[in-house]
Formats: C-alpha cells, sequence, structure tokens
C-alpha cells in the first residue's frame, strides 16, 4: 500500500519540477542591455542571434567570484573537450575595468559581455533565477534552452547534453 501511495507523489514531483525549468528566455531577458568587450552596447537577443544555428555554453560569472576563478580550469577543459561549441561569457562585475582585467587575468576565452542590469532584480538574473555563480546554462542550434542550470563546468548532465548536441 505504501508502495502505491509513493508513486503518485514521486510522479507529481518530477513532473512539477520539469515543467518549471524554462526552454527558453523571457522577453526582458532578451531586451537586457549587455556590453561587449568593445565598449558596444547591444541586448541579449542580437548576442544570441550572433550565434545562431551553434550550440552555446552560457558562463554567467564575476571577477570577483571565488567560485568562478575556482571553476575556470575547469572551463579550459571544457573548451578543449567541446571545442565546435560556441562559449558566452556574461559578467556580473560591478567595474567595466574589473571585468576586463578578469578576462585578460583568467584567459577568459570566448564571447566576453558585461550585464547591464543588476544581478538582484535585474531582468536577465530574474529570467535565468540566478541564485549563484557559477552558472552554466547551454542553448541549442535551435535557439532552445538544453540545460537551465549547471554550477560546474564538468557537472555530468552539461556534458551530457553537449555530447548528444554534437
Amino acid at each position: 500500500m505504501k508502495k502505491l501511495l509513493i508513486l503518485p507523489v514521486l510522479l507529481f514531483g518530477v513532473f512539477s519540477c520539469a515543467q518549471n525549468t524554462p526552454t527558453s528566455f523571457s522577453e526582458q531577458a532578451l531586451s537586457d542591455n549587455m556590453k561587449s568587450t568593445d565598449g558596444t552596447k547591444v541586448t541579449f537577443k542580437q548576442i544570441l542571434e550572433k550565434h545562431k544555428g551553434k550550440t552555446i555554453v552560457i558562463d554567467i560569472w564575476a571577477s570577483w567570484c571565488p567560485d568562478c576563478i575556482k571553476g575556470m580550469p575547469k572551463v579550459h577543459d571544457l573548451q578543449k573537450q567541446f571545442s565546435d561549441v560556441t562559449y558566452l561569457f556574461l559578467s556580473y562585475d560591478r567595474t567595466e575595468e574589473a571585468w576586463l582585467k578578469g578576462i585578460e587575468k583568467y584567459n577568459v576565452q570566448g564571447d566576453n559581455y558585461l550585464i547591464g542590469s543588476k544581478w538582484k532584480g535585474g531582468a536577465f538574473s530574474e529570467s535565468v533565477k540566478l541564485d549563484w555563480i557559477p552558472r552554466y546554462m547551454v542553448v541549442d542550434k535551435k535557439g532552445n534552452i538544453a540545460l537551465f542550470r549547471a554550477i560546474e563546468a564538468d557537472d555530468e548532465k552539461l556534458i551530457s547534453i553537449l555530447k548528444q548536441l554534437k
């Protein structure tokens, strides 16, 4: 009898969690302004359109974040393993100067942008339910979110999804 009661509860939990995972970005997130390393202001939507048709790993980070810095070697390993993937680094650094220094200091190789809105209460962070950095996401070649959340660059789900999307 107990087994019969556990099964519906388990199924409800699995399906309710699956439905809460977005497969696309909100209009607010897509409209959020960001800055490229050359100082050009672009929207997140424009950044995604630039890489349309490619698998994208998004790394949300900041140069002041100890866990982000500690995780960079794993990101570099991921880049070696999946060199055909586009790497998009979105930073919550407090200043442009700190962000640019961080890119150089930690050898952040990829497409780099400084997020224009605040972490707490900003359009992008609210859309992706940001509660921790580093945060990794994967966008497939059709522009859908294939992986909504990972906090380690060597996360098994992240690796598995990248293998599937090859």
